[in-house]
């Protein structure tokens, strides 16, 4: 009785409704899947119904059944998704900054100017720095997440440092001579002014020669006391890293104010002096400088000292490898030919190491050819994710068009990568799987405004096209409810009429057969198979 009372404008409200919550549900799924990468209604689910369902917990079946191979791999998972200092960050004064004037944009985000100011404690400060009024300061100034409070306190630590202080020297029993002494500068209050206050790449170089006279007479100081115990250990590893910091900067400000061949040998000189110092890959700066003289005899020699298979690779070294090998045959190269007569073997070569290349890092091509824009690159990357890739693209870009033929040759091969392929998360070439937490970690180190590039190419999760073909569905019959109405009223009562009937079908045999049951008294089957059958 109560379904025949309704009418056709409850089956309109009804239908209308449904399509309206569930385009709802479609507009927020695809908003969370272009975000996050994933589907929201999924990993609710898989995170919080499964449990309650009874589901196996991951972690401890993991625990019980994971091989040897499997642990290692996981190890080298992690290890990929280590974030590394980007070794061509720029100036945040003299060029984030400006960008930001410029734009309104924010080229850095919060995530990774955190990761700077690690690194600045890290490398910068050490337990004793407590003793020295200045170096307390700075220790704080480190953290400070204002600019402009790191700024007035690295002035507050120069100027402490400019109170002279006396020292009684009797030189005759009558008399008192006071000697006027002067405390040594503080280096690290240079290095903040000259990454974050100086507004031009020449005002950075100025304070960075400042804050190398100062360093170098605390490393000379602090080398001769290393040995007097685990404090001045302490103190003079603190002093060696502001001493490579400074002089790296300082290289790389020559190298922007071309001043290449410049840059090129203080690299080299700090390399020879600092040999084991590898965590800020230097020989990356040097490939790049050297790529802008065109030293190309001299690349190859520094690619023959690190691209080694014990030594962690990285997009630069990959690149400017298969460079160099296009680069014996790009101006020459020419696909028709090529598929005419085959591959020689230098284009062969040129080939493998360009599809070597691509399995490390796949974002690199699109930024070469220009099929993506290209930001400003972060002050942190992830290796083999689009962080690197826009760092690598950003300089050298110019060194790939000065190379006649590469770009051509990069663009007619570099897609041949994905055929060798397929499952790039399960298995690889000649590296380890592609790892898949390099998309979460790029989008926490690029800004807001660049699409980050996602490989592989990632479906439409199932709960997306199952609300987009709800929300159709329900649209469609809200939209023929609203047209012919009688017509669809007529339609939905026969449903449910037809539901309830064949609901009540079932309810009756199954009735039925009960009863002949208890009144027969049919016993249970036997276990001969001749009986069952």
């Amino acid at each position: 009785m109560f379904l025949n009372t309704l009418t056709p404008k409850f089956y309109v409200a009804l239908t209308g409704t449904s399509s309206l919550i569930s385009g709802l549900i479609l507009i927020f799924e695809w908003w969370y899947f272009r975000k996050y990468g994933t589907s929201f209604i999924e990993q609710v689910s898989v995170s919080h119904l499964r449990p309650l369902l009874g589901g196996v917990d991951n972690n401890s079946s993991n625990n019980s059944n994971s091989s040897n191979g499997d642990s290692d791999s996981n190890r080298q998972s992690v290890s990929e998704c280590k974030v590394w200092r980007n070794p061509l960050n720029l100036f945040r004064g003299a060029e984030y900054n400006r960008y930001t004037w410029v734009t309104g944009r924010e080229p850095l985000t919060y995530y990774d100017m955190n990761l700077s100011a690690q690194d600045h404690q890290t490398f910068f400060t050490c337990d004793s720095d407590h003793l020295r009024p200045a170096d307390a300061i700075m220790q704080k100034a480190w953290r400070e997440r204002n600019p402009q409070a790191r700024i007035s306190a690295a002035h507050e630590a120069l100027e402490i440092n400019e109170i002279r202080s006396r020292v009684e020297v009797p030189l005759i029993a009558s008399s008192t001579i006071w000697e006027i002494k002067l405390l040594p500068k503080c280096a690290t209050a240079y290095i903040l002014l000259a990454e974050e206050e100086a507004t031009t790449i020449a005002e950075a170089e100025k304070l960075f020669k400042q804050a190398l006279k100062a360093g170098d007479g605390c490393y000379r100081r602090s080398q001769q006391l290393q040995h007097h115990g685990s404090q001045y250990e302490a103190q003079h590893r603190r002093d060696t890293n502001v001493l490579v910091y400074i002089k790296r900067r300082l290289a790389m400000c020559a190298r922007r104010l071309g001043r290449t061949r410049e840059a090129v040998k203080m690299m080299r000189d700090l390399m020879k002096e600092f040999p084991l110092l590898s965590m800020f890959n230097i020989h990356e700066n040097l490939l790049e400088a050297l790529l802008e003289l065109q030293a190309y005899a001299d690349v190859q020699a520094v690619l023959a000292k690190y691209d080694d298979i014990s030594l962690p690779k990285s997009a630069t070294i990959c690149y400017t490898a298969a460079l160099l090998k296009a680069r014996a045959v790009s101006d020459k190269f020419s696909p028709e030919a090529a598929s005419r007569r085959g591959l020689s073997t230098a284009e062969m070569n040129a080939v493998e190491a360009i599809h070597r290349a691509v399995e490390f890092n796949p974002h690199v091509p699109k930024y070469l050819l220009e099929m993506k824009s290209l930001i400003l690159p972060p002050e942190h990357i992830l290796k083999r994710g689009d962080s690197e890739a826009i760092a690598y693209a950003f300089f050298h870009l110019a060194h790939w068009k000065r190379v006649e033929g590469a770009l051509n040759l990069l663009h007619c091969t570099w897609e041949g990568t994905f055929r060798m392929i397929p499952y790039p998360l399960e298995k690889g070439h000649l590296f380890y799987p592609y790892p898949i937490c390099t998309e979460t970690a790029d989008r926490e180190l690029l800004p807001s405004f660049h699409e980050v590039s996602v490989y592989p190419k990632k479906e439409l999760p199932f709960f997306i096209l199952f609300t987009a073909g709800l929300c159709s569905f329900t649209a469609m019959l809200a939209l023929l409810t609203h047209q012919f109405p009688e017509l669809m009223g007529v339609f939905a009562k026969a449903m449910i009429d037809i539901f309830c009937s064949a609901e009540l079908r079932d309810w009756n045999c199954e009735s039925i057969f009960m009863r002949v049951e208890d009144e027969l008294e049919i016993p249970p089957a036997p276990q001969s198979q001749h009986f069952q059958n």
